[in-house]
């Protein structure tokens, strides 16, 4: 969840410390701080913005060609300074940052304070700092002091080291806890997340979990290992620096909202043969006889990706017939899920790295089912630990609120629905779903064109502080996801609820101060939304309508947002945009900053 960055060259550290926690602000964090080597390490740690950091770095020398930094969001203790990483050593000989959860902390904590080790936070990762100490107190090496205190920790981490005493090196550490090594000449670099790295390199190394990496201008020692990685273990960075700026719009989520028809057009890119209504994936393909055979999908995920999978079970039941199971990936490992051989675990993250779905697949594995993934970022972890899997090629998504991964994780289910089928021969659908695929960026950006619908509804919200969203059928888990955006960037209290269920207990909060946006295409199901906005209407509540119908509906609802028509199954796609905007709106018109929600990480790295 935090931001890690590390630097080892010739240049001056500093600066480029800074421009990657400037870079991994949209993560999410509530501290900051750098500490470089120049003969000691200088630590400097502020709380708070990354502009408070910035004033305090001014203020005070900190030169030097290696260095470590770190954005933090707290999970032991509150956002203060002295809970700032770098933490340090009771000598100051040695510093590091950690993303993740030691468990054993306290113990471990008692054990050093029993041995005169003064602590100056209250958080876990300044155990490890100490426990590093008491080691290199009895001449062990750094790399070796490293490793034992490792050794003895429970829990997850992505750690990186320095020591004044080992010049011109960063030990790198990773369990459950996403690093990446950038690949430079005479330099390297180190972070949380690749987007840090992408200004300087596009040359990367992912480490996996247990991997403990040697980093210094020369070169990258794996484990202990004498000889640099090869060239095999490197990957490419797919994308440029140029995607991780707002390119002219006023933030990261509006852009990203409005590159919305570009994305379905790259998910779908080789992947659809129109002419012969076949469906092609490459990931798929090694496994396509195992995949043929499965009698059941389970889709695990957190958050958005978990209201995806949601459209993908009805997607996938419906185009392929095969049963499908979703479940929440931070309950799934915890329940002892029924799962074979013939069972296929599905995992849907944007990041790769999401803690409690990466742990579902693992899970999945030691029951022997087919794993799959879905993921955004290549060479992350889930991607890496799935027998297959498809990428959904979103581009980096900056804003911490899901939106452009979001539709792109339905157009690439869409894809997988139609494939599977393939394997079973069912095909009366596969021409007509591929051609409305085929339309779907040209009618996403024409509700982008018409965004005075959503100004109109922003208005007639007002200052509410509550708010309903409903659907049925494919509609039910797009009010999930539109209730979280608006939660999630407007800080409006909303609940998302599928309309058959609004008579069971919901329908009691209506009056004519509680809104409902009412999700209603003309599908199978808009004589029964239909009967649901009648039952609002007389109760007095405000309705926003997002239809394809406006004249049908218009006269019954305050506020109308129109969108084009598109097949039942595609609809979603379409509907779930309007309340994007919505809630980009709502934070706007609030004056807030949808791009950074408070209390919010953008990958969520620990459980």
């Amino acid at each position: 969840m935090c931001g890690i960055v590390g630097y080892v060259g010739s240049r001056q550290a500093t600066p480029i410390l800074m421009n990657g926690l400037s870079v991994l602000e949209y993560r999410g964090y509530d501290s900051a701080g750098i500490c470089v080597q120049n003969g000691r390490l200088t630590t400097i740690r502020a709380e708070g913005k990354l502009v408070e950091l910035e004033k305090k770095v001014k203020r005070f020398e900190s030169h030097g060609t290696c260095g470590i930094a770190h954005t933090r969001w707290a999970t032991h203790g509150v956002p203060e300074e002295r809970n700032a990483h770098p933490h340090r050593d009771c000598t100051g000989s040695i510093a590091l940052v950690h993303n993740g959860i030691i468990e054993n902390y306290q113990e471990l904590k008692a054990d050093l304070m029993s041995t005169g080790h003064l602590f100056s936070s209250d958080t876990d990762s300044e155990v490890l700092a100490h426990m590093i100490e008491e080691r290199m107190k009895n001449e062990m090496p750094l790399l070796q002091a490293v490793e034992d205190t490792l050794a003895h920790v429970r829990g997850t981490y992505g750690l990186v080291v320095v020591s004044k005493d080992v010049p011109q090196t960063l030990i790198a550490a990773r369990m459950g806890s996403p690093l990446v090594i950038g690949v430079g000449e005479d330099e390297h670099y180190i972070a949380s997340d690749p987007s840090a790295l992408i200004a300087y390199t596009k040359d990367v190394i992912y480490l996996d979990d247990g991997e403990i990496a040697v980093v210094t201008s020369e070169g990258v020692h794996l484990n202990g290992s004498p000889s640099a990685l090869t060239g095999s273990r490197q990957s490419k960075i797919d994308w440029d620096v140029e995607e991780t700026t707002k390119g002219g719009h006023p933030h990261f989520m509006l852009k990203e909202i409005m590159e919305q028809p570009k994305v379905i057009e790259d998910s779908l890119r080789g992947r659809m043969d129109l002419i012969h209504g076949r469906c092609i994936l490459g990931g798929l393909e090694g496994i396509q006889d195992r995949l043929a055979q499965i009698d059941r999908i389970v889709i695990v995920g957190c958050g958005s990706a978990y209201y995806a999978g949601l459209v993908g079970e009805y997607l996938i039941e419906e185009i392929a017939g095969i049963p499908v199971e979703v479940e929440l990936a931070s309950e799934f490992r915890y329940r002892k899920p029924l799962i074979s051989e013939r069972t296929a675990v599905l995992a849907i993250s944007q990041s790769g790295e999401t803690a409690d779905t990466l742990e579902a697949i693992r899970e999945a594995k030691r029951k022997h089912a087919l794993t799959l993934g879905l993921v955004n970022t290549v060479g992350s972890s889930i991607a890496r630990e799935t027998d297959a899997g498809v990428y959904n090629h979103a581009g980096p998504e900056v804003g911490v609120a899901s939106t452009k991964a979001f539709v792109s994780q339905l157009t690439t289910l869409t894809l997988i629905a139609i494939y599977l089928g393939q394997l079973r021969g069912v095909h009366e659908r596969t021409h007509a779903l591929l051609a409305g695929l085929a339309e779907l960026p040209k009618q996403v950006q024409e509700i982008l064109d018409h965004r005075e619908q959503i100004l109109e509804a922003v208005t007639s919200l007002g200052s509410t502080e509550h708010c309903l969203f409903l659907g049925r059928k494919f509609h039910a888990p797009i009010a999930y996801e539109g209730a979280l955006k608006l939660k999630e960037v407007s800080y409006v209290h909303a609940e998302g609820y599928t309309s058959g269920e609004m008579k069971h207990g919901p329908i009691a909060l209506i009056d004519k101060s509680f809104p409902s946006i009412v999700l209603c295409p003309k599908d199978s199901m808009f004589e029964k939304t239909w009967s649901n906005i009648e039952e609002l209407k007389a109760r007095g509540g405000m309705i926003i309508a997002i239809t394809t119908d406006r004249e049908s509906v218009g006269s019954l609802v305050d506020a109308c947002i129109e969108i084009p028509q598109t097949l039942e199954e595609l609809q979603p796609i379409l509907s779930v945009i309007p309340t994007q905007l919505l809630a980009y709106e709502m934070a706007v018109a609030r004056s807030l900053d949808p791009d950074k929600p408070r209390n919010l990480a953008k990958s969520v790295t620990v459980e």
